[in-house]
């Protein structure tokens, strides 16, 4: 199914009219022509499966440096941006064109790169939208950064996507790589009938379930954490918070990590299902032995090609048979499309043994 069938085939409005199409030819200025779809009700406080599946179309692709790019784009829909502890829906405005979708990653790794972002679109040499899109995870397209957008009607049109600071410490061969500062222009026509045509499917019967949608992008990393088999060094364990999956891994004295004296802590937390990274949240931790306090202190953000995003501090002595414990300060500081805007809000310390 399209958006034009969903349209159609929708809820009719008040006197009988079909949604079919720009609702300000029937007189509804205020309202948006993307009527909102169906959401599921009793939403459990985990990732679970939307009550639809939306399609997304790519734009175009471009380079620069380490740097790859993409540029995709749906119709306009919700989503939902976390705010301290808190999350708020954004609904569709009426003039919303379309939601533009970007995807950051280093083209050696595929590494999903966390990043701040600006992106300005031109029409004709005059600037139409300026903005730092949001980063956002999605069930069919991962950790990305996007927001709905509104374009001067039918046309061409030229996004740029400059690349600010990495949100992260880098280490391994990343350390003298990606340093940000990139930027690209990505050329595309905008046509609301294309955008009509994007795929949407009702998921039946398993919306509402524990389980979530696989990524649905080819070519464009979806930013999948580590299998924790592969990661390196000891795995401690994995436990959940707030239906996140957070991995523990002590990696020996090394000068790649830290100081050569002083063994690695990474926690790689990701969702579960399909292990995606899960950036921009606050970490700390206390490491206990015989219940009193060895060390203390925050676990900061860190990329590294065989670790991805993840959290990293160096701990000076710990021991097998020690406990971790760990604090989420924050959660998740993304904004979240149907089916994860209700995980990783709540999320209540968790316990190790080394």
């Amino acid at each position: 199914m399209n958006r034009r069938t969903f349209l159609r085939t929708g809820t009719a409005l008040a006197g009988g009219t079909a949604l079919t199409g720009c609702l300000e030819s029937l007189g509804f200025r205020t309202q948006s022509a993307w009527r909102d779809p169906p959401i599921v009700e009793n939403r459990p406080d985990a990732v679970y499966y939307p009550a639809y599946m939306e399609g997304m179309e790519m734009y175009g692709m471009a380079k620069d440096g380490d740097f790859r790019f993409a540029l995709m784009y749906s119709y306009p829909h919700r989503f939902w941006n976390v705010t301290g502890q808190s999350n708020n829906k954004v609904p569709v405005q009426s003039d919303d064109s379309l939601h533009l979708m970007i995807s950051l990653w280093d083209a050696k790794t595929n590494t999903v790169v966390p990043a701040d972002m600006q992106l300005t679109i031109t029409k004709d040499g005059e600037t139409v939208d300026d903005r730092a899109p949001w980063p956002m995870l999605s069930q069919t397209m991962g950790f990305h950064y996007g927001d709905n957008v509104t374009l001067d009607g039918n046309g061409s049109y030229t996004a740029t996507v400059a690349v600010g600071s990495i949100g992260a410490r880098r280490t391994g061969d990343f350390a003298s790589r990606l340093d940000g500062g990139a930027s690209t222009t990505i050329d595309f026509d905008f046509d609301t009938e294309q955008i009509y045509d994007v795929e949407y499917r009702e998921i039946g019967e398993k919306q509402g379930s524990r389980d979530a949608i696989e990524p649905m992008m080819e070519n464009v990393p979806a930013g999948r954490a580590p299998d924790p088999k592969k990661l390196p060094g000891t795995v401690v364990g994995t436990k959940s918070s707030g239906d996140a999956d957070f991995v523990v891994t002590v990696v020996e004295p090394s000068n790649r990590f830290t100081d050569s004296d002083k063994s690695y802590l990474a926690v790689s937390p990701r969702t579960p299902y399909n292990r995606i990274v899960l950036p921009r949240l606050s970490l700390s931790m206390e490491l206990l032995r015989n219940d009193n306090t060895i060390s203390t202190g925050s676990i900061a953000p860190a990329l590294d090609p065989e670790l991805d995003n993840h959290y990293g501090t160096a701990v000076e002595d710990i021991q097998s048979g020690d406990t971790l414990r760990l604090t989420i300060d924050s959660p998740p500081q993304v904004a979240r499309h149907d089916g994860y805007e209700t995980a990783f809000m709540e999320m209540p310390p968790m316990e190790f043994t080394v």
